[in-house]
């Protein structure tokens, strides 16, 4: 493979801090224990680690409400744990990737706060979008637009001298003052915030919300008001994908790349880009703007060999086209966990839902490209869907009353160990319980159990990601589909390796003694005429 550029066919882990390894008895993870599970992460096979955040945050939106970009949390640990966090993934070979937001930051930012002290029109006001409300007295919201997260995406303030004032938005909480990127002291920052963290080495940015930054500057009525809300994602376009944004990404590659020119050691940009179209995405990971930008269409496929076939094709043509290579998901800190999105929801994983989830992941692991792993999928782990409503802290919950789509279930505290909660997560004082309660079938899903048993979802991932860092074929290059029975998705990697998937019809083959569970066996009769070999994947 091409490990010039490390990226390009990378498999990077998301760490979930507050819910990977608790080092302090607190019931919350933290970088500390990050640190120490680092040797269970190369023992798995992962070339880097992208972190959430772990900055000063009242955590309204666990710590995508950011107070300060340049500090590390106390929950979490200090500056000193996160030095000592990124020497010992160096040591180990292990890239380490931030979680950074400069969509929007905490209503409790000093920036933020010094506008709500500042008058109408002043230069702290101008940092976010601040503007006069609509209505006798301004008491409507300037515009109709809703957040992310439910309700309307505007907040009346009560001005110093007690009056009511301005509106500001926020196209996600009201915890989440959006900034206003065309404000030249807000580029400006955030090319500190950037360097700060290179500076300490940091070997890249996981980018949230890369598609927004940019507001119409009119701020006008939306057709769709309530579309963002309605589907959770980002499709106001008076709100998201403006044209100016590819310039931020321009002038972030910039300051990458003259970090790389100093040492050799290439930095990366991936951004989280929800965009209608993969051409309309491949504009964001041209060569002078972001390396990666994370394809969340495979993600949102249906369980169909010619869904999957038709994603993977429409990516290979529109991203892998601009030089770039795709960067694939199946999961991560938002998302149910695919045990229970390809299967049916019961909390104990029964049904279609682990079969297809391993499937699925070796599928990812056989595409040209990069992946990502979120925290708990190499485990098997199914979604949580049983969480009391009075332990449920998604902001979505908050502010809609409903649990539809809340994002708790997927974030609860990994279980390590042991046959009972907490798992071995957290080892405080007697009564100090993980920050999310922990379901007692996590005992069938525990580590120290998945390492033991050869047939587990954990050494399926192992074993591909080692045969993926074998074999020439895989990583970074292209494929070519071959035509098979129906229910049966099967391409080419090189000359001499099929990938081959199973969604359901298919008769299902026999093992081959002495090969990986599940990484290479004879295909069906028939399937694949003239091949010799296989990476067949049962997903039935």
């Amino acid at each position: 493979m091409n490990r010039h550029h490390w990226w390009r066919d990378a498999v990077i882990y998301q760490v979930y801090v507050r819910s990977f390894l608790d080092s302090t008895g607190d019931g919350i993870g933290d970088l500390a224990g990050v640190r120490a599970g680092l040797p269970y992460l190369k023992k798995l096979g992962v070339d880097g680690i992208w972190l959430s955040p772990f900055y000063p945050s009242p955590q309204h939106d666990h710590g995508y409400d950011v107070a300060d970009y340049t500090g590390v949390d106390p929950v979490f640990g200090d500056l000193a744990e996160f030095d000592l966090l990124v020497d010992a993934a160096r040591r180990l070979g292990v890239k380490v990737l931030l979680d950074i937001v400069p969509n929007h930051c905490s209503s409790e930012h000093p920036w933020f706060r010094a506008a709500l002290a500042a008058a109408p029109g002043s230069p702290e006001r101008a940092r976010f979008h601040f503007a006069d409300g609509r209505g006798p007295d301004g008491a409507e919201p300037p515009n109709n637009w809703h957040a992310m997260f439910g309700g309307p995406a505007w907040t009346r303030i009560t001005e110093p001298d007690g009056r009511p004032g301005q509106w500001y938005l926020h196209m996600f909480t009201p915890e989440q003052p959006d900034w206003n990127w065309r404000e030249p002291e807000v580029a400006a920052e955030f090319d500190r915030i950037l360097r700060f963290w290179l500076d300490r080495g940091a070997d890249g940015f996981r980018i949230d919300v890369a598609a927004g930054l940019y507001k119409h500057p009119d701020l006008p009525d939306s057709p769709d008001p309530e579309a963002d809300a309605r589907t959770r994602d980002s499709v106001n376009p008076l709100a998201w994908n403006r044209p100016e944004v590819h310039e931020v990404w321009r002038h972030w590659r910039a300051v990458c790349e003259e970090y790389t020119a100093r040492d050799g050691r290439e930095r990366l940009l991936v951004g989280e880009v929800s965009v209608p179209t993969a051409r309309e995405h491949a504009r964001y990971v041209r060569p002078d703007e972001l390396h990666q930008a994370f394809f969340f269409d495979l993600l949102g496929a249906p369980w169909d060999a010619d869904a999957f076939r038709k994603v993977v094709s429409e990516a290979m043509q529109d991203i892998a086209g601009t030089g770039s290579t795709v960067t694939w998901v199946l999961n991560n800190h938002d998302q149910v966990r695919t045990v229970t999105r390809y299967g049916e929801p019961a909390p104990e994983g029964s049904g279609l839902g682990p079969a297809r989830a391993r499937a699925a992941a070796l599928l990812m692991l056989a595409l040209p490209g990069a992946a990502y792993i979120y925290q708990g999928e190499e485990l098997g782990l199914p979604e949580v869907v049983d969480l009391p409503d009075d332990v449920l802290t998604d902001p979505i919950f908050r502010r809609t009353g409903s649990r539809a789509r809340v994002r708790d279930g997927c974030r609860v505290p990994l279980p390590w160990s042991g046959q009972a909660s907490p798992f071995g997560f957290t080892s405080g004082a007697e009564g100090v319980r993980p920050w999310l309660p922990q379901p007692e079938w996590f005992a069938e899903h525990a580590t120290d159990r998945a390492l033991a048993d050869t047939r587990s979802s954990w050494h399926l991932y192992r074993d591909g990601l080692q045969l993926r860092a074998a074999l020439d074929q895989l990583g970074e290059g292209t494929l070519r589909w071959l035509d098979t029975q129906p229910g049966v998705l099967a391409f080419t990697r090189g000359d001499d390796l099929v990938c081959a998937v199973n969604f359901g019809t298919a008769p299902v083959p026999a093992p081959v003694a002495g090969t990986p569970l599940l990484a290479s066996a004879p295909c069906p009769p028939g399937t694949l005429p003239g091949s010799t070999a296989a990476w067949w994947i049962d997903g039935s």
